[in-house]
């Protein structure tokens, strides 16, 4: 149970840590919102590994066979989503600069905690790679993982644990950068930044298919 823990918080941090378009979402949001909404934000990628997660351990390889004949429209509609993300931050930072107006807390209730957790969470969730990844991490694991409901249990639990403290610290790096950009230029740049980042990234999964 113990060897399945570790090997969940090993994956956890495996599928987790890699910067991509959802890491820059969250590290944004949170600048341009609070870290409540951010940590909510967090916890709805965390919940999506988790799921995952307990996919690859109840059906194993059959989810796999399942998702990939779908999974190129999976990956053109997130990245559809994340480019549309990326466009709608833009175009925020932009409207707010134009006015001379600086973000308040007004500014933030189009992302209620949510709305942040439940987005999140769905776009990490059109990511087929993610469920490949953690079937082949359980089938190679063997029995340590899926010889036992408490060892899949532990599995689950360990890729919770991994990936909800790596998305939270990139919400706490967020509301980091939220404090020190809080000119009026500032968040233009940060704004963006971010979606041109957002952007890339979501075009680099469509080119890469």
């Amino acid at each position: 149970m113990i060897d399945a823990l570790i090997a969940g918080i090993v994956a956890g941090y495996g599928i987790a840590v890699p910067v991509g378009a959802v890491a820059a979402l969250i590290v944004s949001l949170t600048a341009r919102t609070s870290l409540r909404i951010g940590s909510a934000a967090a916890l709805g990628v965390a919940t999506a590994d988790g799921l995952y997660a307990l996919l690859a351990v109840l059906a194993g390889s059959s989810v796999a066979a399942l998702v990939r004949p779908i999974a190129a429209p999976l990956r053109v509609a997130s990245a559809l989503i994340l480019l549309g993300v990326g466009v709608w931050i833009a175009a925020q930072a932009l409207r707010r600069h134009r006015r001379g107006n600086r973000t308040t807390p007004a500014d933030g209730r189009s992302w209620t905690p949510t709305r942040a957790y439940l987005g999140l969470l769905g776009i990490t969730v059109l990511n087929p790679a993610t469920v490949v990844y953690f079937v082949a991490l359980v089938l190679g694991n063997g029995a340590s993982v899926a010889g036992s409901a408490r060892a899949g249990a532990a599995f689950i639990v360990g890729v919770l644990v991994a990936s909800a403290s790596w998305q939270l610290l990139l919400a706490g790096g967020g509301a980091v950068l939220g404090r020190r950009l809080t000119s009026k230029r500032g968040e233009l740049i940060t704004g963006v930044v971010s979606s041109l980042i957002i952007g890339a990234l979501a075009l680099d999964v469509l080119l890469h298919q």
